[in-house]
């Protein structure tokens, strides 16, 4: 498949990467005259392949060396290692700076700039995707098929395997499972078993596909429920915005007996050229009451000291600041778990949740319980839910972290009190989705115990023994860090390939603050040729340009603000039409408003002024919604800042 792009636009690719070499020789002192060479050569043979998988393979194994210490050159059999020594040949000035050529063993004090090279050299082009037909489309990302068709087959395997699992766990396992989780969601499942109770829920459509396949409006008209949602939260709480519209409801509501209930629908987007990723698309109905579950325990957990600390579920940077003290005081482990999502128990969190039947029984009629895969037809789920779903998140976190609690607690061989946790361990362990951190003496014991709960640590991005640390797309080496700048897409060869076009222009601004002014340059000299206005801008400015520490350019003022003003292309992405009137639309103004005065009370966290503001400006919300099926770019006056 890879073959067929290898002219034309792929080329650029190979010239970007030789740029980037140079660039970073320079600043390492050594040449990459023989790498350019190398990577011109086999990527004529191999396609863009080479770049995106066998170069990324070989900055895989290298992280690897970084955090055991030494070069195993096994690791990457698609680069031979020099002669007499156990480095590759291919970029062996680089690793020379941070290995010992004859040993392989990594180097007292290893040069930063040459491990971040390395890291930006091999790993560049690891998170590419293939050109669609339609570069103006909302998407310029493809899945190749027969990837797409392993990937179901393991999505499928998966479930077999989180099966087998629940058969294999030990009943004390369970046990201690429940009472660690008690122990540290107690409180939490305690307030939102109330707001489920007292119906405080306020439930949400969001702009993304549905199972159903409603446009994004149309979800405002939704008139299917299912039996299991009815008995706990019925419909006419839900879909119409009062009591006076109950008769029409009546005469439309489809409520679905649990053997006729929608499956999930799997589908895969793209995630690397190598494998894609699994995403569910839910039912709207679903979809609908888990907003509701989700802003009650996202509220519940801000107001516990203690839970806001370990859990993260919207601001990534504490992860990175701990990764970072971890790389350089060597205290703190970085975890990353394959297929997270896909291998959580529904046992697992119907125990969490036993002991507060409202919160249970609300959780399990949003649950969707069959999923359509394609080529293997509609399967019964084992798992609790797939990336898609608006309550995986949470509730993985949450499970991720008893499991790390009752990992110390093997290790300590003694039971802990929430006081004790929360003194020793508040600030050592953090959970972002499946970006776990956790103390470095207790790791092989907390592996062990995901392990035991079906767990896959990924081994090739899970680092503890030396001085490399990931997390939450942040990576450092003791204490320094040596995130990289990846290249999303194909240089675009027209300006009518508007995505090709955006993607481009923020690679190259995030090569300039990255310190890659010469990548930086490149880029400008290729981009300049395509528009004919690429001015200064500051990273605010809803312009197309360069973004510069020397500040923003403009030509003019506004006649009316005196605002500075300047020519260059902005982004046209528009929302499709979508009409919506009626008793969906008043719902729709309702849903956005909450004090307004819709029917259900809603949760503290539904009340904030972000949703309040969005219904102010949106003035065009009932004519058009949803995500935008073209993107465009025009040229015009715009502010530079």
């Amino acid at each position: 498949m890879f073959t067929t792009y290898k002219g034309g636009t792929l080329k650029s690719l190979t010239s970007l990467w030789s740029c980037a070499a140079n660039e970073l020789a320079a600043r390492c002192c050594t040449s990459a005259t023989r790498d350019i060479k190398t990577v011109a050569s086999r990527f004529e043979h191999e396609g863009l392949s080479f770049l995106a998988i066998t170069l990324a393979d070989l900055g895989k194994a290298t992280e690897k060396w970084l955090d055991q210490g030494f070069v195993v050159p096994s690791d990457a059999p698609a680069f031979r290692p020099r002669r007499l020594t156990s480095l590759p040949a291919f970029l062996s000035g680089f690793y020379g700076r941070v290995f010992d050529p004859c040993s392989g063993v990594l180097l007292d004090s290893p040069d930063i700039e040459a491990v971040y090279a390395l890291r930006q050299l091999t790993l560049m082009f690891s998170k590419i995707a293939l050109p669609q037909d339609d570069p103006s489309g909302p998407s310029t990302r493809v899945v190749n098929p027969r990837r797409e068709r392993l990937a179901m087959n393991g999505y499928v395997q998966c479930e077999q395997d989180v099966r087998r699992s629940d058969e294999l766990l030990d009943e004390a396992y369970m046990a201690d499972f429940k009472r660690v989780s008690a122990l540290l969601f107690g409180k939490l499942f305690e307030k939102v078993d109330r707001d489920v109770y007292w119906t405080r829920l306020h439930p949400k459509h969001g702009p993304g596909a549905v199972a159903d396949r409603l446009t994004s409006n149309g979800k405002y008209n939704l008139r299917t429920w299912t039996a299991r949602l009815q008995r706990l939260m019925p419909a006419e709480s839900f879909l119409i915005p009062n009591s006076s519209f109950i008769g029409e409801l009546d005469d439309e509501l489809n409520v679905l007996e649990p053997g006729a209930e929608m499956p999930v629908r799997v589908i895969t987007v793209p995630k690397t050229l190598k494998s894609p990723r699994i995403i569910a698309i839910e039912p709207a109905c679903m979809q609908y009451v888990q907003q509701s579950i989700l802003a009650c325990i996202l509220s519940a957990v801000k107001e516990d000291s203690f839970l806001s600390r370990v859990i993260g579920f919207d601001d990534q940077e504490p992860n990175r600041l701990m990764a970072r003290r971890g790389s350089l005081s060597g205290d703190l482990a970085t975890l990353d778990l394959s297929e997270a999502s896909d291998r959580v128990s529904y046992q697992h969190v119907r125990a969490m949740l036993e002991d507060y039947p409202h919160l249970l029984g609300a959780v399990d009629s949003c649950r969707s319980r069959k999923a359509d895969v394609p080529g293997h037809g509609v399967i019964r789920l084992a798992k609790y839910a797939s990336m898609g779903s608006a309550l995986c998140f949470p509730f993985e976190a949450m499970v991720f972290l008893t499991v790390i609690a009752l990992g110390i607690e093997r290790e300590l061989s003694t039971p802990l009190s929430r006081n004790a946790f929360i003194k020793r361990f508040s600030e050592r362990v953090r959970v972002f989705g499946d970006d776990l951190i956790v103390p470095r003496d207790y790791v092989l014991s907390v592996v062990l115990e995901l392990q035991a709960f079906g767990h896959v640590v990924n081994e090739s991005k899970s680092f503890w023994t030396g001085r490399f640390r990931e997390s939450c797309g942040r990576e450092y080496y003791d204490g320094q860090d040596v995130s990289i700048v990846k290249v999303r897409s194909v240089l675009p060869t027209q300006r009518q390939d508007a995505n090709g076009v955006i993607s481009a222009v923020a690679l190259r601004n995030q090569a300039y603050w990255a310190g890659l002014w010469k990548t930086a340059a490149w880029l400008d000299v290729y981009l300049g040729k395509m528009l004919k206005h690429y001015p200064n801008v500051a990273p605010t400015s809803p312009l197309l340009g360069r973004e510069s520490a020397l500040g923003y350019q403009f030509q003019r003022l506004h006649p009316e603000y005196h605002s500075p003003l300047t020519k260059g292309y902005y982004v046209v992405a528009k929302a499709p039409s979508d009409p919506l009137d009626g008793p969906g639309a008043l719902l729709k103004c309702l849903l956005r408003h909450p004090v307004a005065g819709f029917g259900l009370r809603p949760s503290p966290a539904a009340t904030s002024g972000s949703d309040i503001v969005a219904a102010n400006y949106d003035e065009e919300h009932l004519e058009r919604s949803g995500r935008p099926e073209h993107v465009s770019i025009k040229l015009g006056w715009r502010s530079p800042f």
